[in-house]
């Protein structure tokens, strides 16, 4: 991996160092830090506003094609960018999961009419997209999904009938669409008859149910199908090959959207080493080291990031794209930990009777969750061995 800045790049790097410097203003960043009392919904709108800004300013979609409502450029400067904004402390960008995962997934799968339909209005922030996947029993078993997706023919001609559950469904309270695995294929199972739904949230069939976290926050949602509909044409693939875009749209996700959060990682670490500095807990060698462990493993994180960026275009997931998810699950767990070892008992008091604590708090809380979610680290392990090393697989009854 050469790292070295064109020219070209460079100039790129200024105009988006200009550009941040004039338009992010601290005072909104700090509004939005985790742990403000600020409501979900109007943070939500700001950050919508936040990326429509940076849209308009050809921040967005940079990777993406042209015609697709990119600019077509390299990832080289779309890590210019996460540097720059880490560097700047800019909020982050609201329509992650169709930037990171849902969008790359239809510009690679997508029929011409669906790339000209969504794309744009992924950018642009005009549609929110959230993600169907999770179900109450096919978490880390994602092969396990019980959905399901139907083909009939209605007043407004033949589309999918859709019935189900998914849950921890992120940002379902405001999305306007879902991608959504399912099962289309009567009797099948595992991996087999699954297909790739496009599905809009706003409609009857659709009802959301806030999921209240620890931290008091309602993140998270299950999402439920009840006779939901969306056209015929709104499939990626052909029916059956869901398994097969899933996985395709799990390696977009472990490609750019990781700078974005790694940009998040930084601005925590930061504030941290900030905090240590200020109580006084900077004194503590031990504290020192563990911070210092933690700065390395974000660089490691960089690296593994980069070079999943490169390994991007074969069309299948590398090793460092099977270890990512354990090693930042892993580390962010940690963090955690620590932001409550330098906050000390001030850290274990609300500021109100409602379960609001500050930033770092809920930073801890939150982590409990990250080797859960996306695959537990024992489900990691398993997918390390078995598909990365090519070890002989677990015995699983049937």
């Amino acid at each position: 991996m050469d790292f070295t800045l064109t020219p070209e790049q460079e100039s790129f790097r200024d105009e988006v160092r200009a550009w941040l410097g004039r338009n992010v203003h601290q005072d909104c960043v700090a509004r939005l830090q985790r742990g403000s009392d600020i409501p979900r919904p109007e943070a939500y709108d700001l950050l919508r506003q936040w990326q429509r800004k940076m849209y308009e300013a050809g921040f967005v979609g940079l990777t993406w094609p042209k015609e697709a409502g990119g600019r077509g450029l390299t990832f080289m400067e779309e890590m210019i960018l996460q540097q720059e904004m880490a560097l700047a402390k800019a909020p982050p960008m609201l329509n992650i999961l169709a930037i990171g995962m849902a969008g790359p997934t239809i510009i690679a799968y997508g029929t011409d009419e669906q790339k000209k339909r969504y794309p744009p209005k992924m950018l642009s922030c005009e549609e929110i997209w959230c993600q169907g996947y999770s179900e109450p029993n096919a978490g880390s078993d994602l092969s396990n999904i019980r959905t399901r997706a139907r083909l009939e023919r209605g007043s407004s001609g033949e589309g999918w009938v859709i019935d189900g559950q998914k849950t921890w469904t992120s940002l379902a309270q405001f999305a306007d669409w879902a991608f959504v695995l399912c099962r289309t294929a009567e009797g099948s199972r595992g991996r087999d008859g699954l297909s790739f739904l496009l599905v809009p949230v706003r409609q009857p069939g659709v009802s959301i149910r806030p999921i209240r976290q620890m931290t008091g926050d309602t993140e998270f949602n299950e999402l439920f199908f009840d006779g939901a509909r969306t056209d015929a044409d709104c499939i990626l693939g052909a029916p059956g090959e869901g398994w097969k875009v899933a996985m395709a749209l799990l390696n977009f996700e472990r490609g750019v959207s990781t700078l974005a959060q790694q940009m998040a990682f930084r601005g925590e670490l930061d504030r941290m080493c900030a905090l240590a500095l200020e109580n006084g807990t900077a004194r503590d060698a031990l504290i020192r080291q563990r911070l210092a462990e933690a700065h390395i493993g974000l660089k490691i994180m960089r690296v593994s990031a980069l070079r999943m960026l490169t390994d991007s275009g074969s069309g299948r997931l590398g090793r460092a794209a099977y270890t990512y998810k354990i090693f930042w699950a892993t580390w962010h767990r940690a963090l955690g930990e620590l932001a409550m070892d330098i906050q000390g008992l001030p850290g274990e008091i609300a500021a109100t009777d409602e379960p609001r604590f500050n930033e770092l708090t809920n930073l801890y809380l939150y982590t409990r969750a990250d080797t859960i979610y996306g695959g537990t680290n024992q489900i990691q392990r398993n997918l390390i061995a078995e598909r990365a090393l090519g070890l002989p697989k677990e015995p699983r009854g049937r």
